[in-house]
């Protein structure tokens, strides 16, 4: 695959203070640039914070079942709002390395099950009898949170995942997102580029900084640029054809930066299945 073409603003400021830039970027998100660290070791150090993630998650749908037991409409609404932006901000891990737990936990737009199941019962119908269907998503989600502890996180299938959650933004998401009952479609998106951005930065921005400080900042650029993108104040501010191609670009922009980590080029059935 030829290299992506550096933008003129970037070639301009040169090898040197493009290093500053992603340096700083990079202790922004708390991550201490390491020479001698692998992929491996990063990926290690990115656990924690699915870990983080993961156990909000749970903890929102543990509160959700105890908001349905008490048939609270309103604080179940808000048990579920919360339980999403940790799982959110997971899928990076979730769709690579468990994806049969992924299909119960999160299937759409055809969900028999999980989180979309409740939420057509309760936003869309204003109803808790959902006990069934939110002890199923518990069960599920004490299952991810056993194994996001085990897991070998091998660093092919994180960058895997990375690109496969930048795809669905673009893709899947862009006409006007997963979650509609609820009104979280924005909410989704946001949480999964936020999740985009910290697998980047803990654990693929410091090799490649040193291995190609350009390509280091144009995969930063592409991923700032799909945040902007989707940090609007409504869905109907949301431009799909803007997002799709920006989703695209930050893909392509992942799959050339392959190389230069040490790893394969994230294959098109990876990326879209």
């Amino acid at each position: 695959m030829s290299h992506i073409a550096v933008p003129p603003r970037l070639v301009r400021i040169g090898a040197a203070s493009i290093a500053a830039f992603l340096a700083a970027l990079l202790a922004a998100a708390g991550v201490a640039p390491a020479r001698a660290e692998t992929l491996e070791a990063a990926a290690e150090r990115y656990r924690p914070y699915m870990i983080e993630n993961v156990d909000r998650s749970l903890a929102g749908a543990r509160k959700l079942s105890d908001r349905i037991a008490a048939a609270d409409v309103a604080g179940a609404k808000k048990a579920w709002i919360d339980a999403r932006i940790g799982w959110e901000r997971a899928e990076v891990f979730t769709s690579a390395f468990v994806p049969d737990l992924d299909r119960e936990i999160d299937a759409w737009p055809n969900a028999l099950m999980g989180f979309h199941a409740i939420e057509a019962r309760l936003f869309g119908a204003n109803a808790t009898d959902v006990r069934d269907q939110t002890d199923a998503l518990i069960f599920h989600l004490e299952d991810l949170s056993i194994k996001v502890h085990l897991i070998a996180l091998l660093p092919q299938r994180l960058l895997n995942g990375t690109a496969r959650l930048a795809y669905e933004v673009g893709e899947s998401k862009a006409d006007g997102g997963e979650s509609r009952f609820s009104g979280t479609s924005l909410d989704d998106m946001c949480n999964n580029v936020e999740g985009i951005d910290r697998a980047f930065a803990i654990i693929f921005a410091p090799t490649l900084l040193e291995r190609d400080a350009p390509l280091a900042a144009l995969v930063q650029a592409k991923i700032d640029r799909l945040k902007a993108l989707v940090e609007v104040p409504d869905l109907t501010r949301l431009e799909p054809d803007k997002l799709r191609a920006a989703s695209e670009e930050l893909v392509l922009a992942l799959q050339t930066a392959a190389p230069a980590l040490g790893l394969r080029s994230p294959t098109l059935e990876e990326i879209v299945e």
